[in-house]
């Protein structure tokens, strides 16, 4: 079964080779690239450092060589990028931005909790933060810059060469531009034949504006488990 992934690099790649071992041909065609910045941030009376995503890590990292900072992680998957780019001190939250601002707000930090943030944001942390008395700002440190077309074999395979039969979608920006994409590409009725795999309920929300084949949504927000539910939806619809 082909997949399209609409994940940008690293993160694609990743996710490709989860997807192979469990039985399926990925389709890369990321929706994003992601544009990191140049400046490291100031760590002056920071506390503690908030990441909502796995490339505010690889941004932090890429600028600074500071692992001391005890870290909280918006979810496991960025709990696990942390962790592996040499953080030890490492909470992660349920895969929100309230969970996150529910723990750090059970955590009391020495200072101010640093958000390293992307331009785009889905939800303003430090204003949550702020709510619950928690001292905090923001260093944007990369941006996620939209694509101008699917890859070629993403195009191909909506075209039925050979027929991709889901897509993968991640955010509820990138399940947007990836729909903008097909329809630019002229291939939006071609959906109707190709299963939505959602990390999660707010990227189904984002793709029901669309005549998909069916909308699944992972049980938790990781890559195992969108897999997961892809694998049952393909089981039972084939009987």
């Amino acid at each position: 079964m082909r997949i399209i992934v609409t994940r940008p690099a690293p993160d694609a790649e990743a996710f490709a080779a989860l997807a192979r071992t469990a039985g399926f041909e990925p389709v890369l065609s990321p929706v994003m690239a992601i544009d990191f910045g140049k400046a490291p941030p100031s760590l002056k009376g920071v506390g503690a450092l908030a990441f909502t995503s796995a490339n505010g890590v690889r941004a932090f990292c890429g600028l600074s060589g500071d692992r001391s900072l005890p870290v909280f992680a918006v979810g496991a998957m960025t709990a696990e990028e942390a962790r592996r780019d040499g953080f030890e001190n490492v909470i992660a939250a349920g895969g929100d931005v309230a969970s996150l601002t529910e723990a750090i707000a059970a955590a009391p930090t020495s200072g101010d909790v640093l958000h390293i943030a992307g331009a785009e944001r889905a939800g303003d942390l430090v204003a949550a933060l702020e709510t619950r008395g928690v001292g905090a700002r923001r260093a944007v440190l990369y941006e996620a810059v939209p694509v101008t077309s699917l890859a070629d074999e993403a195009v191909a395979s909506l075209a039925g060469e050979p027929a991709a039969e889901a897509a993968a979608l991640f955010s509820p920006r990138s399940a947007s531009l990836f729909i903008a994409l097909v329809r630019q590409a002229g291939l939006e009725a071609r959906l109707a034949d190709v299963v939505a795999a959602c990390l999660s309920e707010a990227v189904a929300d984002a793709v029901r504006g669309v005549q998909w084949k069916s909308v699944v949504i992972a049980g938790e927000r990781n890559s195992e488990s969108l897999l997961a539910a892809l694998a049952n939806e393909i089981t039972t619809s084939r009987g």
